[in-house]
């Protein structure tokens, strides 16, 4: 079913290929494309210096023999405090590998478990808040996922737009607005974020898009 935007009332129907939205379960696949994801978002920016790097003389604090004592280097030595770091981070990218067929599997998995679940809800137009007023728009967002059981209380929702409606998050990205929804464009959202929150609404338009982009296992 097909839904207006912002009345929420059913205006068409809309139909799909089994391949898109009615794909089996599969944690294994999900699981592996939210690793893959979180990999990928790892800074992986931790850095120590070894002892070639910490500044100070390379001279030998002491002898080799005779002083009765353990035989030491240069004042850089990890031994000793202020040295270097032994074996310890260096920057490095985290990022693992996954196919390319594996991850827009997991793609329409996802999308397929929650269109099962009921909590796929397809709009036909733009989620475009340019009709009302920009003092009101925060109260009337907030009225409209009440009325339509979309707030925090009913999970979170999770809006997905072609492209950026800034009239839309702009509201949702200030004040206390970003625990009822979250507005994410189709260059932004992924796997996880199908998975989080309590209900997906989507723009007609962006989902025919991640449909294109997610089907190189066909």
């Amino acid at each position: 079913t097909v839904f207006d935007f912002p009345s929420f009332e059913p205006t068409s129907v809309a139909t799909y290929p089994s391949t898109h939205l009615l794909v089996p379960m599969r944690k294994d696949i999900l699981h592996r494309a939210v690793v893959y994801e979180g990999d990928a978002t790892r800074q992986g920016t931790a850095n120590t210096k070894w002892r070639a790097e910490v500044h100070g003389s390379g001279r030998k604090i002491r002898p080799q023999k005779g002083t009765g004592m353990a035989r030491l280097g240069d004042k850089k030595s990890p031994m000793l405090r202020g040295g270097g770091v032994a074996f310890g981070p260096k920057p490095r990218d985290f990022a693992t590998g996954l196919p390319r067929r594996v991850y827009d599997f997991a793609w329409r998995i996802a999308l397929s478990y929650r269109y099962r679940q009921g909590e796929l809800m397809l709009l036909d137009n733009e989620t475009s808040l340019e009709h009302v007023p920009r003092e009101s728009r925060e109260r009337y967002l907030r009225e409209l996922l009440v009325h339509n059981h979309l707030s925090n209380a009913s999970g979170r929702t999770l809006f997905v737009t072609l492209q950026r409606q800034e009239s839309l998050y702009e509201i949702l990205e200030a004040g206390s607005m970003g625990k009822h929804a979250l507005a994410k464009d189709v260059d932004d959202v992924d796997v996880k974020d199908l998975l989080e929150l309590g209900r997906i609404v989507v723009e007609k338009r962006a989902l025919h898009e991640i449909f294109m982009r997610h089907q190189s296992d066909l």
